[in-house]
């Protein structure tokens, strides 16, 4: 292609172009439709295709006829299992969100039955979970008194449950589950452990029996809480507090080092909150500073729509409280069931998941529960039980739904105590140092979002701690697309593949020709970034040939095999960087453009000012398209030099 001589094994083809509505229709299914959900309608007639559609969006219909008795014996064992962790865990976080302790019974209960039906996942197990209780409590906290007005701030916890239910269904109805994936692993392992870290910090008034505390979650607010009232710490709730945790930590280790004895660590809240309960009601310690639960009423969830306070002052407050405890609720229990299906080898659907998750909400938020997801230690627990299907939620519902109805007087005397060691005990499992450890050896700018993102909890806030991760996160990606990494790419000995020098160093440089390689695509972000640094590898490249007095410079190949995409900032990027190596009397020459590519430089006419001849499939038949014109027909050097100082001019 360089002259009438010299002809290329290849030609670069130029895609059809195709009609734009046909062009914008795939564009919106590449987006939205990435795994072509209506597949399983094709060829179908119309009354399958309308039970497919049941199974799709309620996938209970499609297991439930092939579920089997031997299914339903490892189910029973899983839920009961998860029952026993979940009644304990119940309560307690609803003592973290500073709800009434009931309200955390009622949460295992209808929101588990709803997902049954509606979730893909096979292992996650539903519940309440520490750090959304957390959320509410500081979030709804500021504005209302969970202990001057309790009434109202009931209200505005089901109120924000609605509405971040509403919000996860909205995503996973118009397909937007990509937003969740902004928050990427290093923040969610930051932002979980700095939570974990204030939820155990709170819990402090709990094991020390203090009444009056902070509402801020702050590590300074906290500790000056502490220590302004040692004269208030209550010797026997320090003691009990730290007697259960340690044997709730024991039974932990023993569960890890002995995976077959799982149940043990699973059943070990329950029994201290049995062994507490026992504890209190021989010795009467609620009459030394020991502080109880208290009376909780029998029977199952009241209808709670009436109290939804859509038309309160504070329902700023609950919308926002609703979508960041929706998203953080997502991001983990979406998370914990991909995690637990990659075990067993099969897919869930996030899409689904969200909307399952947004309609367990909704439900919840009008049958008096707050919000709920997929916790982990209940998911691991419910896996390491031997679950099969959802069922074992459904199990676990109605074990939950056995005890509201007869057992709740039980739980009068067990100690609050037990209830923050049960939450302190699940949530230094939520520390997870070690992957700290492998983001610092892997990823440094990953493990500084994560410590940020720790930090800004530990040390500010949760939302502030939420806000930096997302904000540095989202600066990394803008960093990636307004910076890409631009390579020179060297032939590697004996071969003619082409790679970066950085990656291999014994590849050699070609005389006379740079060849550099962008990769991502080419976009207004970048355009005047990669012009600058283009004309720089240029101008190095020069000047170290000069200094080593190598042959001169006469081509500069760009490798767009990476680039997927180009948009006009980045043609006028194109345009302008040829006119600056025309100047300098070199040639620019394009090797393995993309389709999409190649369509617009065709449309802009790029094509025709570089010409045909200097487009290139691949980079080797690029060099030996400029090695042939370089032996063959070299430029003018007179005519080069001349170029060069009217540039320099």
């Amino acid at each position: 292609m360089g002259n009438a001589d010299y002809e290329c094994p290849h030609r670069v083809e130029i895609p059809p172009s195709k009609p734009f509505l046909k062009a914008l229709k795939s564009s919106l299914k590449e987006t939205f439709f990435p795994d072509d959900p209506f597949r399983q309608f094709k060829n179908q007639p119309t009354s399958r295709k309308l039970v497919l559609g049941l199974q799709h969006f309620v996938p209970i219909l499609e297991w439930a006829p092939r579920y089997t008795f031997d299914f339903f014996k490892s189910d029973l064992i899983a839920g009961i299992t998860i029952a026993s962790l979940a009644v304990p865990q119940g309560i307690s976080y609803a003592n973290l969100a500073n709800l009434p302790p009931i309200l955390g019974l009622y949460s295992s209960f209808v929101p588990p039955l709803v997902y049954a039906m509606l979730g893909s996942s096979k292992d996650l197990a539903v519940g309440t979970v520490a750090v959304a209780s957390l959320l509410i409590s500081s979030m709804l906290g500021k504005v209302v008194s969970p202990t001057e007005n309790p009434k109202l701030y009931v209200q505005l916890a089901l109120t924000s449950t609605f509405f971040a239910g509403a919000f996860q269904a909205s995503l996973g109805l118009l397909r937007l589950g990509f937003v969740v994936d902004f928050l990427s692993h290093a923040t969610i392992v930051g932002f979980m452990g700095g939570a974990a870290t204030v939820v155990c910090l709170q819990q402090l008034k709990g094991v020390l029996g203090l009444v009056h505390f902070t509402h801020e979650t702050d590590l300074i607010s906290v500790m000056k809480s502490i220590f302004s009232q040692v004269h208030q710490w209550r010797w026997e709730s320090a003691v009990l507090g730290c007697c259960f945790l340690f044997f709730l930590l024991l039974t932990r280790y023993f569960s890890k080092r002995r995976p077959a004895f799982f149940w043990i660590n699973a059943m070990a809240p329950l029994c201290s909150v049995i062994l507490g309960s026992i504890l209190v009601y021989v010795t009467h310690a609620e009459k030394h500073g020991v502080q109880v639960i208290g009376h909780l009423k029998k029977g199952l969830n009241p209808p709670s729509v009436s109290e939804l306070a859509f038309g309160s002052p504070y329902l700023t407050t609950a919308i926002k409280t609703g979508i960041i405890t929706g998203v953080i609720g997502l991001a983990e229990g979406v998370a914990v069931g991909r995690s637990f299906a990659a075990f067993k080898n099969y897919h869930i659907d996030g899409n689904k998941e969200m909307i399952a998750f947004g309609m367990m909400n909704i439900a919840g938020s009008c049958t008096s529960c707050y919000l709920t997801a997929g916790p982990f230690s209940r998911t691991a627990v419910n896996f390491n039980a031997g679950c099969k299907t959802a069922v074992s939620n459904i199990v676990m519902a109605t074990a939950v739904m056995f005890t509201l109805l007869f057992l709740t007087p039980l739980f009068h005397y067990t100690p609050l105590v037990v209830l923050s060691a049960i939450i302190m005990a699940a949530m230094l499992g939520l520390i997870d140092y070690e992957a700290v450890i492998h983001l610092w050896k892997v990823d440094k700018v990953d493990c500084i979002v994560c410590l940020g993102a720790y930090v800004g909890v530990v040390f500010g806030s949760v939302e502030i701690g939420l806000v930096i991760a997302v904000t540095v996160s989202m600066l990394r990606v803008l960093l990636f697309v307004a910076r890409p990494r631009t390579f020179t790419l060297g032939n590697i000995p004996n071969s003619s593949i082409y790679r970066s020098i950085d990656q291999y160093p014994d590849a050699n440089n070609i005389p006379g020709i740079l060849i550099l390689q962008i990769d991502a695509p080419i976009y207004f972000a970048n355009a005047n970034y990669l012009r600058e640094r283009i004309s720089r590898w240029i101008y190095e490249e020069e000047d170290k040939l000069k200094s080593s007095g190598e042959t001169s410079l006469h081509y500069v190949i760009l490798d767009l095999s990476t680039v997927g995409s180009i948009d006009t900032s980045g043609i006028s990027m194109l345009e302008e960087t040829k006119k600056n190596v025309d100047i300098k009397g070199l040639k620019l020459v394009l090797a393995n453009p993309r389709s999409e590519v190649i369509k617009k430089l065709e449309k802009s006419k790029f094509i025709e000012k570089i010409g045909q001849e200097w487009i290139y499939v691949t980079v080797g038949e690029a060099v030996s398209g400029c090695n042939f014109m370089l032996h063959t027909c070299k430029p003018n050097p007179g005519e080069i030099e001349v170029n060069r100082k009217d540039d320099n001019v």
